[in-house]
């Protein structure tokens, strides 16, 4: 393998991780806790879009509980998106012909 093989695959995947940057940003994740009491929509890159909390949560006296609720929700989510993330660059990376030891992201 040359240098110049090299750093066209090393371009190639810089483009290909940008792309697949801007595409984390329209996938979604669903993180839930409590039996689908609360749930979580978060974007792959981990920004929170909505939060649905069961009314029966809506009590004063559950204050404790629908915030630790929420917390587990969100780690869920953020589980799941970085899961997602991983996904995608491995599908990404599986295809490249580089040198062992070769590192990514750069």
């Amino acid at each position: 393998m040359n240098m110049g093989s090299i750093m066209k695959q090393a371009q190639e995947m810089q483009s290909k991780i940008e792309k697949m940057q801007q595409d984390l940003e329209n996938i979604t994740v669903e993180g839930s806790a409590g039996a689908g009491l609360v749930k979580v929509i978060m974007t792959a890159k981990g920004i929170v879009k909505h939060i649905d909390i069961d009314a029966s949560l809506l009590v004063p006296t559950e204050k404790e509980i629908l915030e630790d609720l929420i917390a587990t929700a969100l780690n869920d989510a953020r589980q799941k998106a970085d899961e997602k993330s991983a996904s995608e660059m491995q599908s990404i990376a599986g295809g490249l012909d580089l040198p062992a030891g070769f590192k990514l992201p750069f």
